[in-house]
Order: structure tokens, then sequence, then C-alpha cells
């Protein structure tokens, strides 16, 4: 079933679970995280990056489209990261039933004035839209952008944010960033400040660079009115780790002896951010 975002995270916010963006960057990888997802009854959010869209090309659109009328679960096509009007409107037009715009690193008057014409087209098309207010850490050079210093939502500036935008949902810098964390950095988010952003704000909010934080700390955050996390990093590990060990085998070439032990892990990693996002079983919400 095909819906847009916020139909997914108005119930989520509701019933104190968080739905899961998945970034998905090939064809496998989607159809492994459709399967996991109908097979735990979990909503979902396929979530693709410009530059993950760069890399499977427009066309894989229509398939990702496909696969989610026909989904058992409700299913949201994402619009991770777009940096302007201009390519949210592209995303509208390719068939993303959400967009994000995120001006994040633009001072806040013009944040607000590029997040509030975006929700101004997109909700004309019943296209749900996320904005951000702060910053997301980054740790290497794979991860999506980020800040090398955080810059935390403040959550008066929220409250005028989402009232100046109309945007649907929002994601807040509390502490999380893109990528993978290493060895010497400690993950940790803010969840005092998540507790005064949620008592402030009325619309769902988003945790972005959610891979890698202890899962106690995101299964908090869900508690406190995260109702979408967005999972890249840790699905795309366990996904190519394994197809590194399985091509230790130089005898293969057949993508149906390559992927599906790489798929399996990847649902493994999956199956376990949907239960610890309290996401399992909640399709039936819907």
């Amino acid at each position: 079933m095909l819906v847009n975002g916020v139909k997914l995270l108005q119930v989520a916010r509701e019933n104190h679970f968080a739905v899961p963006a998945f970034n998905i960057s090939d064809h496998a990888m989607m159809k492994g995280i459709f399967e996991i997802s109908e097979e735990t009854e979990s909503p979902l959010i396929i979530a693709i990056h410009p530059d993950e869209v760069s890399h499977v090309g427009s066309d894989f659109l229509s398939s990702a489209l496909s696969r989610a009328r026909r989904a058992t679960v409700p299913v949201a096509i994402h619009w991770d990261h777009g940096a302007s009007y201009e390519e949210a409107i592209r995303a509208i037009q390719l068939g993303f039933t959400s967009v994000m715009i995120d001006a994040s690193l633009k001072p806040f008057d013009d944040n607000v004035a590029i997040s509030r014409k975006v929700a101004e087209a997109a909700h004309a098309v019943d296209v749900s839209v996320e904005a951000e207010l702060g910053t997301i850490g980054k740790t290497d050079d794979e991860a999506e952008a980020g800040t090398d210093s955080i810059i935390y939502t403040d959550p008066d500036d929220a409250v005028r944010f989402v009232e100046l935008t109309g945007v649907d949902s929002l994601a807040v810098a509390i502490g999380t960033c893109h990528g993978l964390y290493p060895d010497w950095m400690k993950p940790e988010i803010k969840l005092d400040l998540l507790e005064q952003i949620e008592a402030k704000v009325s619309i769902p909010l988003v945790l972005h660079g959610g891979s890698g934080n202890p899962d106690e700390e995101i299964a908090k955050s869900v508690s406190h009115g995260i109702a979408k996390i967005n999972i890249s990093s840790d699905i795309k590990v366990a996904y190519h780790d394994k197809m590194r060990e399985v091509l230790a085998d130089t005898k293969l070439r057949e993508p149906n002896s390559i992927q599906p032990p790489c798929l399996a892990a990847m649902k493994a990693t999956a199956a376990h951010k949907i239960e610890l996002f309290n996401a399992t079983g909640k399709a039936a919400l819907y």
C-alpha cells in the first residue's frame, strides 16, 4: 500500500513506535527490505538519497513505486536530504510520496523560507514534507553530508520553525552522526533535549544518523516522540561485508549464488532495527 509520509508518522507518534526509513541503493536491497518489512508486518519508508538516485537512475523509481503499491504493509517512498526547492520538485515529479528538504546549513530565516516553499508545493499534490533544524554530525567521507560539530536543535526555535513552515515532520539534532562511529568517538543522544523538544513540538520528530547508537538510547528516543529513524550505514555494512565474504570464492559469478546470503545478513540487521523501533506488527494499525 503506497502512502505519503505523514500518514505513516502520525500513527507512529500516537502509538509510540518509529517507522524505519531504510536507505537502499540497488534493486536487490530494495527487494530484501520489502520482504523483511512484510515478514515482520512493519510499516516502511524506502529512503533514497540524491547520491543513491544518481547510482540507481531515475527509472528505478517506477519499480519501487510498483512494489510499494502491492506491498502488504503501508509504504512511503521518500526523497532523502534534498538540498533545494528544485530538487524537491523533481522528486515530486518522479513520484516520491514524501520529500525531505534539508536547508539546515543555512541561516534560520533562509531555512524557513525554502522549507515553507517546498511544503506549499508538495501539499498541493498530497506529498508530505520533512525538514531539518540543527545539524547532524558526520563521521567519515562515505557518510551523507553533516558538520564536524553538531548544532543542537533549540526547542523554541523548533516551535517557530514548524509554525512558519507548515512541514509535516522535523528532523532534530540531538547528538547523532551520519555514518559509522570510529572507535574513539562515543555516540550519545541527548535525551533530555529530545524531551524538551517533544513537549513543545506537535508534529512527528525524525532521527537521522541512527546507525551505531546504543540500542538503549534508540529505544528511549522512540518513547519521546521520535516517529521515524533513518538507517543506512548499518544495513549497507551487513550487506556488503557478507558480499566480500561470499566473493572470496572466486568461482562464483551468478547473482543467485552471490546475493541471497548477503540479503539474509541485511534482513537480519533490518529485523533487529524494526524490533528496536517497536514497529513489529504495527502495519495492522493502518
